[in-house]
């Protein structure tokens, strides 16, 4: 498999936050790589030169692929070599409990199925929980195409391990894990990630370690953003301030704490230990609590906040600006944020909410209007800082402070 040799195409399955920038390296180390999304206005938005997301260094990178024709976006799944599966797996929304949805899984491995051929080889990069890519993504497959998985063709599972704000950087020098059931399937995945993994090195393991391999990675984080979260409910009630307590104890030469915030979201922390959970539901008992307490966070948030605006106005119609919507900062994606759980609940319980997501070009999301720094904090009679964006840190710190406000993350001392 030469990343010279243009014969060898590559389809890219979902133009997201991981697709996009991964069909986008694979065209700049010269494959023809079709990408696919369900999504016209997606397609559409792509094929005029432009992204849909915000991920420095992106554009750029992309439109050279696009004007050499090394990428083509498109709503239709065609014959490829190689199938990589990028597709959301959220959680299920017709169950109490928090298990994983994988119908976009099953959906886009039977799109392959009708256009698999003898010797392709089809590689999830989708987190999910173990055993999903032989049970799941390979039954599917084998069911549409006809064809015996390690037979006719070959699948694999690479996890995508990347940040946000930072992606193409680490796609280049981030390890990866490829997780295969025989020798010629992990020959080839790894030639294939080889030609863009330029920094790192590539491991190779059987699916369902590769599959736990990414689930215990988020949850080792998600778990230690626990401790830090809960620490810092612990140091309300004492009445001291937790981000110095933090900053002491990692004087300590084998501690290092993390430091609190509204809580986590994001498509990985915040999902994936579930899926451990999931699928050990008496046994993972830690990597519950540790999912509850950060889920707690954003409604400890919200108790505060009202706590303080009580002490501080007679009058519950006052205006309340959230800074900052997206779960981390600096970047657009607001799944599972803490931020934008804060402002909803706040919404919910009467007061007026108005937010500033700069990353946004949105005038609205999810009914709360999204105004420009100056806006927000002019037409806000309270401020909840919520996600330290750079947009805010550069020339509004001491507009912020003019105002009453809480500080969820401790960027404002």
């Amino acid at each position: 498999m030469d990343t010279t040799n243009i014969s060898t195409r590559i389809s890219i399955i979902g133009m997201g936050y991981i697709g996009l920038p991964t069909a986008t390296m694979f065209a700049a180390a010269g494959y023809k790589v079709n990408g696919f999304d369900v999504n016209k206005r997606v397609i559409d938005t792509l094929k005029s030169g432009k992204i849909h997301i915000v991920e420095p260094d992106l554009q750029g990178l992309f439109k050279s692929v696009l004007d050499s024709g090394n990428l083509i976006p498109t709503v239709t799944l065609e014959e490829s070599d190689i199938f990589i599966i990028c597709v959301p797996t959220p959680f299920r929304e017709d169950h109490e409990e928090k298990l994983a949805d994988l119908s976009y899984v099953e959906s886009a491995s039977t799109e392959v199925g009708r256009v698999l051929k003898r010797g392709n080889l089809v590689i999830l990069e989708s987190t999910v929980p173990p055993r999903t890519t032989d049970d799941i993504m390979g039954k599917a497959l084998e069911e549409e195409s006809g064809l015996k998985i390690n037979e006719d063709f070959l699948v694999a599972h690479c996890p995508e391990r990347v940040l946000p704000g930072k992606i193409l950087h680490e796609l280049r020098n981030n390890d990866r894990i490829i997780g295969v059931s025989n020798k010629k399937a992990g020959e080839l995945s790894k030639e294939l990630y080889s030609s863009i993994v330029t920094g790192g090195s590539i491991y190779l393991t059987d699916t369902i370690t590769a599959e736990m391999c990414k689930l215990v990675e988020n949850t080792f984080r998600d778990i230690n953003i626990a401790f830090a979260n809960e620490l810092s409910i612990i140091c309300d009630e004492l009445g001291i301030d937790v981000w110095e307590l933090v900053q002491l104890a990692n004087k300590h030469p084998r501690v290092n704490i993390l430091n609190p915030g509204a809580g986590v979201g994001g498509h990985c922390l915040a999902v994936d230990p579930w899926f451990i959970v999931e699928k050990f539901p008496k046994t993972a008992r830690l990597i519950r609590t540790a999912r509850e307490t950060n889920d707690y966070k954003p409604k400890w948030v919200v108790k505060k906040v009202i706590e303080d605006i009580q002490k501080k106005f007679s009058d519950k119609k006052i205006t309340i600006g959230i800074l900052g919507l997206a779960y981390k900062s600096n970047i657009d994606d607001l799944r599972e944020s803490p931020a934008l759980e804060i402002a909803k609940e706040l919404k919910k319980l009467g007061y007026n909410v108005i937010a500033c997501e700069p990353n946004s070009e949105k005038s609205e999301i999810n009914s709360i209007a999204n105004l420009r720094p100056d806006e927000l904090i002019d037409k806000s009679d309270y401020l909840v800082y919520a996600v330290p964006h750079n947009q805010f840190k550069d020339g509004y710190k001491d507009r912020i402070k003019e105002k009453p406000f809480f500080d969820a993350v401790g960027e404002m001392k």
